[in-house]
């Protein structure tokens, strides 16, 4: 492999890993307040498609990431309802809204699947550093969307742990009970979180369809909302490490269309499956030292919250 092909790879591995960590992190301050959101593939493929629609209309991208935005809160707060209002099982709710999303989906879609898009988002160089050998095209030449998705880390890292705010989600996350004893909306925050990780879920979601691909197609997320569920049980609901494992799902994804453009011996159905053999191998090993997820998975992720008057 040369430096190009490297640089090429690297680049193809990012631009793979924008939409896990948009859904990733969304679902990271999700979980962080107690709630256990399962519908993330629903909610991404409902942003991919409103995304890809309003954009096909308007000719504005940029509308149509707005457009994603509400897509994916408006199913988040369907969730929310349901589960924080309502008080239905997580886990259910959180299945049913994906199964919903993969519906819904594809009856909104259907006018727009030969559909072409005639916008497109420009990247922005940073001169000087988008040339720099294989980092370079990779790091410092993205969409604005690309640099948004890098800067939401800083700035979800810094609300969660340096924030009275952030203090005080984690806080719910950890015993509702006594947050809401000593005068705090534990449902209303729970909320607010549950619709941010919806937006970012639809906006992962439209970044497919907008930016990666450029068409719509049923079921165009292909799994990726599972895979960013599994990031944030891997990344142990740390960002950080977050970030780390959404590369390197990205490059997973990255290098089965290496592979075969370079003509490796390797059947493309093996390829394919790699990211997803790769949750798999995550999950297992995650297990094995439960001790460990048990430490920093919020004490009451999943559990319904039954205020007392």
């Amino acid at each position: 492999m040369n430096v190009t092909q490297a640089s090429d790879l690297a680049a193809s591995a990012v631009t793979a890993a924008i939409p896990l960590m948009f859904a990733g992190l969304g679902e990271v301050v999700t979980e962080k307040s107690g709630v256990l959101n399962l519908g993330v593939e629903g909610m991404m493929l409902m942003g991919a498609v409103t995304g890809f629609a309003v954009t096909a209309v308007s000719g504005q991208p940029w509308l149509g990431f707005t457009a994603a935005l509400l897509a994916g809160a408006a199913m988040a707060l369907l969730f929310a309802f349901v589960s924080l209002t309502l008080q239905a099982n997580q886990v259910a709710a959180g299945l049913s809204l994906t199964i919903f999303g993969i519906g819904l989906s594809a009856y909104v879609g259907k006018p727009y699947t030969s559909a072409t898009l005639a916008a497109q988002v420009a990247s922005w160089p940073i001169p000087g550093l988008s040339a720099l050998p294989v980092l370079g095209p990779a790091l410092f030449s993205l969409t604005p969307l690309g640099y948004l998705a890098f800067a939401l880390f800083g700035v979800v890292g810094w609300f969660l742990y340096r924030t009275r705010a952030g203090l005080t989600l984690r806080s719910i996350g950890e015993s509702p009970e006594v947050a809401h004893a000593i005068g705090l909306p534990v449902t209303g925050i729970r909320y607010g979180a549950t619709l941010f990780g919806g937006a970012m879920a639809g906006l992962g979601g439209a970044y497919y369809s907008v930016v990666y691909l450029r068409l719509w197609q049923e079921q165009l997320v292909a799994g990726r909302g599972w895979i960013a569920l599994a990031l944030v049980v891997f990344a142990t609901w740390r960002p950080g490490r977050l970030l780390f494992g959404a590369l390197l799902f990205g490059v997973l994804m990255a290098l089965q269309f290496y592979a075969q453009a370079a003509g490796m011996p390797v059947p493309p159905p093996f390829l394919a499956m790699l990211p997803y053999l790769a949750t798999v191998v995550v999950l297992v090993l995650i297990s094995r030292n439960a001790t460990t997820a048990r430490r920093h998975a919020p004490a009451a992720l999943g559990k319904p919250f039954f205020p007392s008057s």
